[in-house]
């Protein structure tokens, strides 16, 4: 028998369970994985209380990005055997000790990358090189912007720009995630919280403007950021973490040479589907040559999900939030 987190209704996390199952058994061309860490993202707070863009059918089983080791290997797979460690994405019930998953989904980790930090990595890593590299087409010596640097997303675009050889500006709203940014690889911080903030931009890049923005948080931030874009300019549109959409005036694209681009790696998978190997091969590859230095995680015991879930709606979470077994 197992545990995992079962989402029996809408609500906040507070109404999540944990329930006790068989441990499922692999099936043709599935692996069965012993997981030893989930990733949480902002969405996952989303989908058990209803919130998100799609509505899953209860009961819902959260969770999504997880590393562990191969515990049991189905008929007919080949690639993988019992012992190696693994990461990997599932539509639903990583916040689990076990789940079985297809085989040719999941990616082998590099010795220097602990479980941990794999298990916040997969979501937020393939984001930030397909926007940074296939949308925005980013060059080393630019200058980017990231928004919300603190948090998950922005703690991946960091070290994604870094690894790429950008100079990047880290937005934060608290001297404490600014610390964080800085932690993560950023080379300036910034907070974005002051009325002023542009002007700070405008000293940091030496009155250049910035090569390129991005922005998983949507609101105010967005028009302000944009104009501060240097001609030729790019902001990249991640995501709205602040609640708000920005209705950017179409006139400063034109005015200033530059492009809103949206970034939708999940919709970039479905269209797609061999894009994320090359994505994860890539990153992979980058880890073990020391070239991508992985931003510290938040860790907390998978027993605390609903306190964790709950603080990472709240915006209390400094980087990547991980849940251990």
């Amino acid at each position: 028998m197992m545990l995992r987190v079962c989402c029996e209704q809408f609500a906040p996390p507070e109404a999540l369970i944990r329930e006790q199952v068989p441990i499922p058994e692999p099936e043709a061309g599935e692996v069965q994985v012993k997981i030893s860490a989930a990733g949480v993202g902002f969405v996952d707070g989303l989908m058990i209380q209803g919130l998100y863009q799609v509505k899953p059918p209860l009961p819902y089983y959260p969770g999504s990005e997880f590393a562990g080791q191969i515990s049991a290997v189905g008929a007919h797979v080949s690639q993988w055997t019992v012992g190696d460690r693994v990461m990997g994405f599932t539509s639903n019930g990583a916040f689990a000790d076990f789940l079985t998953t297809d085989a040719r989904t999941l990616v082998a980790l590099p010795d220097n990358l602990d479980d941990a930090t794999a298990a916040g990595m997969y979501i937020n890593y393939a984001t930030a090189l397909y926007g940074l590299r296939d949308c925005g087409r980013l060059q080393a010596g630019e200058t980017l912007l990231v928004l919300g640097a603190a948090g998950g997303v922005g703690s991946a675009a960091i070290a994604v720009a870094k690894a790429m050889g950008a100079q990047v500006i880290a937005a934060a709203s608290s001297a404490e995630k600014r610390t964080a940014a800085l932690s993560f690889g950023a080379d300036h911080v910034i907070d974005y919280s002051q009325p002023d903030w542009r002007e700070h931009l405008k000293v940091l890049t030496k009155a250049q403007g910035l090569n390129m923005i991005y922005d998983p948080v949507g609101g105010d931030a967005s028009e302000t950021s944009f104009r501060s874009l240097s001609p030729g300019g790019r902001l990249l549109v991640v995501g709205f973490a602040s609640g708000t959409i920005a209705k950017l005036p179409l006139n400063l694209a034109l005015l200033k040479r530059s492009s809103v681009v949206g970034v939708d790696w999940g919709g970039e998978v479905r269209a797609n589907p061999d894009i994320n190997a090359e994505l994860m091969t890539t990153l992979m590859e980058w880890i073990a040559a020391d070239k991508l230095q992985p931003a510290a995680v938040t860790r907390r015991p998978m027993d605390s999900f609903r306190e964790a879930l709950s603080d990472q709606l709240e915006g209390k979470i400094v980087g990547k939030l991980v849940l251990r077994n």
